[in-house]
């Protein structure tokens, strides 16, 4: 039969749509001939076929070749059809038998001798692979990753000639099975929040911070210990859930770097230059990628030095701050990528960075010091929860050994605050919306007497105002309070240090 169908997977945003390989070989000149909206790396893999085929002892027809990629509308990109592309073309020339060929999927890039190597976005396709009903055949380095979906059939393999074995019967490929999901990787290793000395303030609001999933900024001199505290910080977030870990997995494997499976249910934690342009922090191109905030899901994007960031670029944050998504739109093509990170920001109190310093070295003038500031707009700032003061820490305390308390213990009291939010509300503190924050957020009379006068003397705009009562009912979670006190509202207030300036 001179045509033969496989099955193989695109990406598109989040989703891995069916691609139909159909391989046809006719009568007439010798040509090759790749159609269906293919891009560069799609029709160079023409020659890489060829290639394949004849260094593992196949024919290659000297005939017309032409490979259709349906549907003819979808861009078509990566060397993952190297695969179905070249089963196809030795199906439809009789060199291996065609029954088997609908029960599966396939995706693979191929070198020159007919090797298979790793390709990206194998968690997606798998997925998608196991929703068919069909098994998926892919790369072995991207076995374990692809196995993380649940009850998804992959078969790996190392090179054609062992998938043209499977096919003819001769020596079938074996099912990868995964151990159990929580074993598949060490238990996460965190760096210790004891090694950071001092900064008590700045510790009680990180915890607040994870504990109900609030975004942070940092403000202090040089060397105080804010970037310390941020490294720190995924080690006292609450454990990975399977769910947020195969989603955070899942746009791992869309990057060019893929996902590592020694990686597995360990909270991401992004942290890209102050040079990054838009397009890198929330993800686009031609053919569109996910950008740090999505690649950093379910975990921490770091922003230090945060006014030396271009001004566009940090507004692009404003809105996946707010909805925890990011659409990005190009002429041809639309991507909706999931955002829902925990922003932890650092800056300098002014342009030498020593404002408020003990040395007392500072020497910028209050009109620096506000053009300074000014580079972080008012909106964006807005959306920030928790606002800090990270003083410099005195020489003696720093000397001093002092015991402090470790990541483990604080993470304790983080989850047990965590799972009362999930058992009132079923999501974090953070993402409450105006109307349940009317029904879960209510302080005590005196607690909203001390709000009232908050508002009064700082102007808080709503946002900051509906900010405050979240803050306060994380603070009263961590209590184990069922109800907001004033002394809860005192202190989420006191958390907004830039709307005091």
């Amino acid at each position: 039969m001179p045509l033969a169908i496989l099955y193989s997977r695109a990406i598109s945003g989040m989703e891995s749509p069916l691609v139909t390989v159909e391989a046809h070989i006719a009568n007439g000149l010798p040509s090759f001939t790749i159609v269906g909206l293919p891009e560069a790396e799609v029709k160079e893999s023409k020659d890489r076929v060829r290639a394949a085929l004849q260094n593992a002892q196949f024919e290659f027809p000297a005939r017309r070749i032409t490979v259709n990629l349906a549907p003819a509308d979808l861009p078509k990109e990566s060397g993952r059809f190297d695969l179905p592309i070249a089963l196809g073309i030795l199906a439809a020339t009789g060199q291996i038998p065609s029954n088997k060929l609908d029960q599966y999927e396939w995706a693979g890039e191929l070198a020159l001798t007919g090797e298979l190597r790793a390709i990206r976005g194998a968690l997606a396709m798998t997925y998608g692979a196991s929703l068919s009903g069909r098994s998926f055949v892919l790369p072995q380095q991207n076995a374990a990753e692809a196995a993380l979906v649940k009850e998804s059939v992959v078969y790996p393999a190392t090179s054609l000639l062992q998938i043209c074995a499977h096919l003819a019967g001769r020596e079938p490929l074996q099912r990868y099975t995964a151990d159990d999901r929580a074993n598949a990787a060490d238990v996460p290793r965190y760096p210790g929040m004891e090694e950071v000395k001092g900064q008590a303030h700045a510790k009680r609001a990180l915890e607040i911070a994870a504990a109900g999933n609030h975004s942070v900024l940092m403000v202090g001199p040089p060397g105080t210990g804010k970037s310390m505290l941020a490294a720190r910080f995924p080690g006292i977030l609450p454990s990975m859930t399977d769910d947020e870990a195969l989603e955070s997995a899942a746009m791992q494997s869309l990057s060019s770097g893929g996902f590592n499976i020694a990686r597995w249910k360990r909270r991401p934690y992004r942290s890209p230059h102050h040079t990054a342009s838009g397009v890198a922090l929330v993800g686009g191109g031609s053919n569109p990628r996910p950008g740090e905030i999505s690649l950093a899901m379910n975990g921490v994007l770091f922003l230090d030095e945060l006014p030396e960031f271009d001004r566009k670029v940090l507004e692009v944050l404003r809105e996946p701050l707010e909805s925890g998504r990011i659409t990005i739109s190009r002429a041809a093509r639309q991507a909706d990528f999931p955002a829902r990170f925990q922003l932890i920001a650092a800056m300098n109190p002014c342009p030498c960075g020593y404002l408020g310093h003990y040395s007392g070295k500072c020497r910028c003038t209050p009109d620096q010091v506000a053009r300074y500031r000014g580079k972080i707009s008012g909106p964006l700032l807005d959306r920030i929860d928790i606002q800090i003061e990270v003083t410099a820490v005195p020489q003696e305390d720093l000397m001093r050994q002092t015991q402090s308390e470790s990541s483990d213990m604080v993470r304790q009291r983080v989850e047990s605050a965590h799972q009362r939010q999930l058992t009132r509300q079923d999501k974090a503190n953070a993402r409450l919306t105006v109307k349940e924050i009317d029904k879960y957020c209510v302080p005590d009379t005196l607690g909203e007497n001390l709000l009232k006068q908050a508002i009064s003397r700082l102007n808080f705009s709503a946002r900051a105002y509906h900010r405050v009562l979240k803050v306060a009912r994380t603070i009263a979670d961590l209590a184990a309070s069922d109800g907001i006190a004033s002394t809860h509202i005192a202190e989420a207030v006191q958390y907004r240090r830039l709307d005091r300036n």
